[in-house]
């Protein structure tokens, strides 16, 4: 059987025009990609050790300025087994296959069917005969996209993909600081158990001389309870102290993927706190409004939700649609394959909505209320961003200038507790200056170590300010 005999000459002009018809400009506004206005400088200038250089070719693994191969392997891990990469992951594949479902609809679609009807005509309006009917072929349906809402939702679709993966990308981000920052919280918490220990040795010595003079009737009780209640002061922060370092452990091990305490043999040594290059390269605004994901992310959404007005006014105007159907009908299974079971239908077909009360024209008004609304988000993500990446240039500077300060009055203290430990054994002071000598450089020396900290923490929170860890190229960078 040859379809085409089957076709009337009318439908040609029919089909062939509906499909020209196809080639129309779409409804709806065309989306213009935005650039965001960004100042050429940040306003925090060159403060200590940063310089406005090209940072891209640092950020994509910017934990390797730190040098320390645990943190790259902690990183990996966490790369690897992450949980909010996998969702992420699971998300790019849920747009990747939504962009699917809308550009299958700029297809024809096709089902096949197959019927065997035992049926019984009623007296009144027929012969009253019984009879069975039995008829097996294809149907068909192409709706042509005259005004381009199938073709704006394959737009919208195609933006959010893009944005998954934006969001993917700043998942990325936000998993390297967080397992830096956790891992930089270790070996803080680490450094300062050691300065405790340290303290609470040196002061049970005294303790421990105290009460010895005093059972020689050397020393009045008063100086020994004063030894006594500064150790146990001392001795009080240490809970605390493992407490912290055993939750920081434990969240480097979510990080990664894996139950608490899964990782803490790879931490059990203690170290010191990744001490941060000497200079850091920051760039210039425009390059990190380019390179955050989150801002990448917005103008997709933004993209996104412009098609989606196209969309709901290509509601505004007729379908067209081609229709057509070819298969067999018989009264008997056997004569079903016969020429004369043949039966088609094939032709356009139009529809057209005229009366909604106004429901497609609102509709029309809430996606147009959504890309204001989608631009609004895309602007305040500039803003955030500027202001993130410039307060991490401060706090990341005097932090800096804090903790040299701190280091200075450490070294004061340490000397202080040596000249008043020994004008009290001279019998020159009382033990009331060697309990504040000792006082200040435990809380010095535990000030400075949380500072060491801060520094790398604050360069790792610039880092991710400026869009850093995940590897750009290849897709307009």
């Amino acid at each position: 059987m040859k379809i085409g005999k089957c076709i009337p000459l009318i439908a040609v002009p029919c089909i062939t025009a509906l499909l020209l018809l196809q080639g129309c400009a779409m409804v709806g506004p065309d989306y213009v990609p935005r650039r965001p206005a960004a100042p050429a400088q940040w306003r925090a200038g060159e403060l200590d050790g940063l310089r406005p250089l090209p940072a891209a070719a640092t950020l994509a693994a910017w934990w390797a300025v730190l040098d320390d191969p645990l943190l790259a392997e902690l990183e990996e891990r966490a790369t690897q087994g992450n949980l909010g990469l996998r969702e992420a992951l699971a998300r790019v594949r849920e747009a990747r296959a939504l962009r699917g479902v809308s550009a299958a609809k700029l297809w024809p679609e096709l089902d096949a069917a197959g019927s065997a009807v035992n049926r019984r005509d009623s007296e009144n309006t027929g012969a009253g005969g019984e009879y069975e009917l039995y008829a097996a072929g294809f149907d068909a349906g192409w709706e042509i996209d005259v005004f381009g809402g199938r073709r704006r939702a394959v737009e919208a679709a195609d933006a959010d993909l893009a944005a998954e993966i934006e969001q993917l990308r700043d998942v990325l981000v936000s998993v390297a600081a967080e397992v830096a920052l956790n891992y930089i919280g270790v070996r803080t918490f680490q450094t300062r158990l050691a300065v405790a220990d340290a303290n609470l040795a040196d002061q049970r010595q005294t303790y421990e001389l105290n009460r010895s003079r005093h059972e020689a009737g050397l020393l009045d009780e008063l100086a020994v309870q004063q030894a006594r209640y500064n150790l146990e002061h001392t001795r009080s922060r240490i809970p605390a102290l493992r407490a912290g370092l055993t939750a920081a452990k434990n969240r480097l091990a979510v990080l990664a993927g894996a139950p608490p305490g899964s990782i803490d043999a790879l931490l059990t040594e203690s170290r010191p706190v990744p001490v941060p290059p000497v200079t850091v390269a920051v760039g210039v605004p425009a390059e990190t409004l380019r390179r955050r994901p989150d801002i990448r992310a917005a103008e997709r959404r933004l993209a996104a939700q412009t098609a989606r007005i196209g969309v709901a006014t290509a509601d505004l105007y007729p379908k067209f649609r081609l229709l057509g159907s070819i298969g067999l009908e018989s009264l008997q299974p056997a004569d079903l394959p016969e020429g004369a079971g043949r039966a088609w239908g094939i032709g356009p077909s139009v529809s057209w909505r005229i009366f909604d009360a106004g429901a497609i024209r609102r509709n029309i008004d809430v996606q147009t209320a959504r890309q204001e609304q989608a631009l609004t988000r895309y602007e305040a993500a500039v803003l955030r961003a500027l202001e993130e990446v410039e307060n991490a240039l401060v706090h990341y500077a005097r932090e800096q200038l804090r903790r040299d300060a701190l280091a200075a009055a450490t070294a004061a203290a340490e000397r202080a507790v040596l000249l008043a430990r020994d004008r009290y054994r001279a019998g020159l002071e009382d033990f009331g200056n060697v309990l504040d000598a000792q006082r200040s450089l435990l809380s010095f020396q535990d000030e400075l170590a949380v500072s060491e900290g801060t520094v790398t923490a604050n360069l790792v929170r610039l880092y991710k300010a400026l869009g850093g860890g995940w590897p750009a190229g290849g897709d307009g960078d």
